[in-house]
């Protein structure tokens, strides 16, 4: 209800139409002097910077390494995650280095975790950018995301299982372990002992980071036929081996078959075992038993259970579960399964990589489809003629430019004539192809991750430069020199 004043109609209505507006814009989390508005003004004078035509990225230092790279805001990690390094220098600074580390302790995966805003939190080293680490012997870790200190432990589980995964219910509020495939030894086999357990999960709130339960994947509850789990914005997916998805209410199961909350670093004596919440040898009881089937939300059929949920009012995107349909995406409402119009987009092109689609990470709606040269940014609109039905419109599309490599052979024949065939090598030639690349952009900075064939990683540093001299001038300006220098036993090169 807009506040009336005594104010004449001619000035009123418009001040009232504003403090609705405003009003309006509170509702959707607009305020003049919140961080998202300078957040989105430094966004837009930095595109402006980045599309000056001056402005050009310069590689400044690269590294090499014969084993994977991570990044995570402006740090590299290199070594399984035992070296971080500083990539908002323009030389290379080493934050940390640890001691080479056993095959027990190798780091299988990890997540970065950020303070959040406006909670207290009971201790100082909450406060810290942190990095959750998960090991080979079911240890998870929490180290400064600066210096690599430990700052809490925490056991999961003794050998019945073997966690491998982490991954963000809710990106920086709910976090989940997942165990890799449960499977019996060869001889437990042969002797025709049954698993009937598949997977295990273990989910904790973050931060302070807290224990909420621990449940397990079966195949009496969900199928014999699931072959991988995932959690994902309050939503449990399980896929099936013939391209079925199934989709649960997870925040539900966790309510509903919860037998008994625990807190991390309590005494526990449960089910026959006594010990404390997340300390070895114990580690964390499985307090969530799902006794039956929980009321199914969704499913489809989808090639290689390819599946994604986006866009307003919901859609997902799916693959037709026939081989023939491979790089064909439908885009359909989440409601009545119902397609959008034009939402049956297919890239035709000839490429050893299929292309991709997804909704875009900004929860804007749209959909980004890429192919070997060319993107396409999506959008979900409605359609005029029926407000009910969601068509798919091309927003803008980027255009790659491409190296086409033109082979001329000759052939001779028996009669001695002489036929010259000529034809374009284009992406589906073996010889041509793009190896793993991962590209980053963080303000004034490039990092671009590279893994070749023979196992051989390389990270390429580029930071922007905004040279306002002339052409003429820069084409005689000598190369800059390379430098190579070692620090920490690593061998770095840069200008």
């Amino acid at each position: 209800m807009c506040p009336q004043t005594a104010a004449p109609a001619a000035s009123r209505i418009p001040r009232d139409h504003n403090v609705c507006r405003f009003l309006t814009r509170r509702a959707h989390g607009f305020y003049a002097r919140d961080a998202g508005v300078s957040h989105r003004k430094n966004l837009r004078l930095l595109r402006k910077i980045i599309c000056q035509e001056s402005t050009t990225f310069k590689n400044v230092w690269t590294t090499h390494s014969a084993s994977p790279i991570a990044y995570e805001r402006g740090r590299i990690y290199l070594d399984n995650y035992q070296c971080c390094i500083s990539s908002i220098a323009q030389e290379p600074r080493i934050l940390y280095q640890k001691p080479k580390c056993s095959k027990s302790e190798k780091i299988e995966d990890a997540l970065l975790l950020e303070c959040p805003l406006g909670e207290m939190l009971p201790s100082p080293s909450d406060y810290k950018s942190s990095l959750i680490v998960l090991t080979v012997r079911n240890w998870l870790l929490r180290l400064c995301a600066d210096t690599g200190e430990v700052l809490e432990k925490i056991y999961l589980a003794d050998s019945y299982c073997k966690f491998r995964y982490l991954s963000w219910d809710t990106p920086q509020e709910i976090m989940v372990v997942k165990s890799a495939q449960n499977k019996l030894p060869a001889a437990a086999r042969q002797a025709g002992i049954q698993e009937s357990v598949l997977f295990y999960l273990a989910v904790f709130q973050v931060l302070p980071l807290s224990f909420i339960g621990m449940l397990e994947i079966n195949k009496k509850i969900f199928g014999n036929s699931v072959t991988d789990v995932a959690v994902s914005n309050g939503i449990l997916i399980v896929m099936y081996s013939m391209g079925l998805v199934r989709l649960y209410n997870f925040q539900t199961i966790l309510e509903q078959f919860m037998e008994q909350p625990f807190d991390l670093g309590h005494e526990f004596n449960w089910n026959g075992q006594a010990g404390v919440v997340g300390k070895y040898p114990f580690g964390l009881p499985r307090n969530i038993k799902i006794t039956d089937t929980p009321p199914l939300l969704f499913e489809a059929a989808s090639l290689e259970n390819a599946f994604q949920i986006g866009g307003y009012p919901w859609h997902y995107i799916i693959t037709p579960n026939k081989k023939k349909h491979k790089g064909i995406f439908h885009i359909c409402s989440l409601k009545d399964n119902a397609l959008a119009k034009n939402g049956i987009q297919e890239m035709k092109c000839c490429s050893l990589e299929p292309d991709w689609i997804y909704f875009h990470p900004d929860m804007s709606g749209r959909i980004i489809h890429v192919g070997p040269n060319l993107i396409k940014v999506l959008k979900l609109k409605e359609v005029k003629s029926n407000t009910e039905q969601m068509e798919v419109a091309e927003d803008f599309t980027i255009v790659a430019n491409r190296e086409n490599c033109v082979n001329n052979t000759v052939t001779v024949t028996a009669s001695g004539r002489v036929v010259k065939k000529r034809f374009n090598l284009l992406d589906d030639d073996p010889e041509q192809e793009t190896y793993s690349h991962e590209v980053y952009f963080d303000k004034d900075l490039v990092l671009h991750i590279e893994q070749k064939p023979n196992r051989r990683f390389s990270c390429y540093v580029y930071q922007m430069v905004c040279d306002t001299a002339k052409d003429d001038d820069c084409s005689n300006q000598e190369k800059p020199e390379r430098v190579f220098c070692e620090k920490g036993g690593r061998i770095f090169e840069y200008t």
